[in-house]
């Protein structure tokens, strides 16, 4: 092939394979990283056919890594890592020492070296952000508690990456890899040197863009903003990332994806970060797939049939020791079940931070290629089981549920003063229960507040359930699909039962469990889907509300005022578009009793269809 093609030709293989290995994984409902991955083993120099060219493939993914880096930084948000520190932090950092350790221990029954184990363990001890939120979308749990502990547990893994990526060069020589700068010279008085010099060089490299990029960066893209070019625009977020990522790297010795994550940081606080987001995002995609490619490449097959059993110790560190890690932790902390279930489940994989650190680790001499093709294994597999991992926990979830006694073993809240409503006699009486506080269960909190109509508000953000208690709101932590806490929470007692939160599995369960417990009482549920809607219909629910289709109602009323429709005909309107979107089921709420309370049946049967 011609040298000047050949940058083309790799590029478009890259991209054609991508593009046929995701889609083939969609196809399959795996996730588009295994399809991106195989497209690499087929474009690499282990398997027959084409074979693009390693070199060229390799910068391509320096600036996927780039790229890839600078997204996570510009997602990183300091908020949404403190508002779940208390889990997060102890959380992530002990199942790194454990998920290492494990790694430690199987590189030493191999015969590997400290150093080889190191960075295998590190490897396997961090979880994937692609892959994990997209899981967490999947089952529309990320805006959910269980959802931003999951986040914020990653976060405080790429974080302890980050600072991996830092150490390990200045310690490659001790650990006995190749020696790096100062490092390379003998004695312990070069090794400090070494890192004092590292440590000096990120923490200039740290101040000048945290002081002088926290203005300067803003202020520029300001001035380009202000020149209406989109693509002035672009180009600035782009010779931004790309430009404080060789710089960092050229001057003051920091990797190219640390560069990059701190650009990314640094961006994520002004008031340009969506706008460089949405602008970066699809050249991030891009060469973000062709990093996934290169590193396909570098995997041999073969060792799937040459070393099954080391590819099953690592699979199951991964997916049996970090879930187990993970699981144990959370609960200690006195988490409900069901978010250690969804931490476990959302960490029982490997991904880019794996691949990074594997490179990184056979540059450096640290690691042999052998282990790196294993790691890339165990992300294959790993990543591929995932979808299974979460059926699986949602099953033990559902089993564990039918067994109080065994929930009420593992889960430590049981005891938690806030698993308990704070009553001195018996409680109170013919009250709502709210089931999640966030922006819609708090806002039916305090129209019933503004009433003097009792709540009992059910959460599983502790910070929360403080803060309610505080201002007086009886409030109980825990999970709501657990039978205890809807008693806790005086379910069986109660008028009305609000489900506030968004997912249709748990909204069931939850009703299920609360009409076991008070077999009269009357049910409200948010849902996002026409299907749920009728399906809850079915189940004789007193009320259930798709929320964008109340959303689009509010928009069409508006936009019919802004025309000059009168009141009546925007009700109208509004009405006759509802009773089509809902046919028969709204006939049916109109022409049988309703479900729910018997106090409420009369009024809800006198009322008729507004006209």
């Amino acid at each position: 092939m011609p040298h000047e093609t050949t940058f083309i030709a790799t590029i478009v293989a890259g991209l054609v394979l991508a593009f046929l290995g995701g889609l083939l994984a969609s196809k399959l409902r795996l996730p588009p990283l295994v399809g991106y991955l195989l497209a690499g083993v087929a474009a690499g120099p282990f398997t027959p056919g084409f074979v693009a060219d390693e070199g060229l493939a390799s910068q391509l993914a320096e600036i996927g890594v780039i790229l890839l880096m600078f997204g996570v930084g510009l997602h990183f948000s300091i908020k949404d890592l403190l508002a779940v520190r208390a889990i997060a932090i102890p959380g992530a950092l002990g199942q790194i020492v454990m998920a290492t350790a494990l790694g430690i221990g199987v590189a030493h029954i191999w015969g590997w070296t400290f150093g080889a184990g190191l960075v295998f363990g590190l490897a396997l001890s961090v979880a994937s952000t692609v892959v994990l939120l997209r899981a967490l979308e999947e089952r529309n749990i990320l805006d959910t508690a269980n959802g931003r502990i999951a986040v914020g547990w990653l976060i405080v893994e790429d974080l302890a990456m980050v600072l991996a990526l830092v150490l390990l060069p200045a310690l490659a020589g001790v650990l006995g890899g190749t020696p790096h700068g100062a490092a390379g010279e003998t004695g312990g008085g070069a090794l400090v040197v070494s890192l004092a010099l590292t440590l000096g060089k990120v923490g200039v490299f740290l101040a000048l863009v945290l002081v002088v990029g926290t203005r300067a960066i803003p202020w520029l893209l300001m001035q380009v903003a202000r020149t209406g070019s989109r693509e002035l625009f672009t180009l600035s977020v782009l010779a931004t990332a790309l430009g404080i990522a060789y710089g960092s790297a050229e001057l003051f010795g920091v990797s190219f994806a640390l560069g990059a994550f701190f650009a990314g940081v640094v961006l994520s606080e002004s008031d340009f970060s969506h706008q460089a987001a949405a602008d970066a995002l699809p050249l991030q995609d891009a060469f973000a797939v062709l990093f996934f490619v290169s590193v396909g490449m570098l995997f041999d097959p073969m060792i799937l049939f040459h070393e099954p059993l080391a590819v099953l110790a690592v699979v199951l560190v991964i997916v049996l020791g970090k879930t187990l890690a993970a699981f144990g932790i959370v609960t200690a902390f006195g988490y409900p079940a069901s978010t250690a279930l969804t931490v476990s489940a959302s960490l029982a994989q490997v991904g880019e931070f794996s691949f990074i650190l594997a490179g990184l680790g056979v540059t450096l001499g640290l690691l042999p290629p052998e282990g790196r093709d294993l790691i890339l294994a165990g992300a294959l597999l790993s990543i591929t089981l995932n979808p299974l991992v979460f059926a699986g926990l949602d099953r033990l979830s559902g089993w564990l549920r039918g067994r109080p006694g065994m929930l009420g073993r593992l889960e430590r809240q049981r005891n938690d003063s806030l698993s308990v409503l704070p009553q001195p006699h018996e409680g109170p009486q013919d009250h709502a229960v709210i089931v999640g506080y966030g922006r819609v269960g708090s806002v039916v909190g305090k129209g019933l507040n503004s009433q003097n109509l009792p709540v009992v508000v059910i959460d599983q953000n502790r910070r929360r359930v403080e803060a309610l208690r505080k201002r007086g709101v009886p409030a109980v932590y825990g999970d709501a699909t657990t039978p205890g806490v809807l008693e806790a929470a005086g379910t069986r007692r109660a008028r009305l039962i609000v489900v506030a939160e968004p997912q249709g599995y748990q909204t069931r369960r939850v009703l299920d469990l609360a009409r076991q417990i008070n077999p009269s009482i009357d049910t409200a549920v948010r849902t996002h889907s026409d299907a749920e809607v009728a399906h809850l219909e079915r189940q004789g629910v007193g009320l259930a509300i798709m929320g964008e289709r109340e959303l689009a109602f509010g928009l069409m009323d508006y936009a019919l005022r802004s025309f000059g429709s009168s009141d009546d005909r925007v009700r109208a309107v509004v009405q006759g578009v509802r009773v089509a979107g809902e046919g028969g089921v709204y006939e049916r709420r109109h022409g049988e009793p309703w479900r729910g309370a018997p106090e409420l049946r009369q009024h809800r049967d006198e009322a008729p269809p507004t006209d």
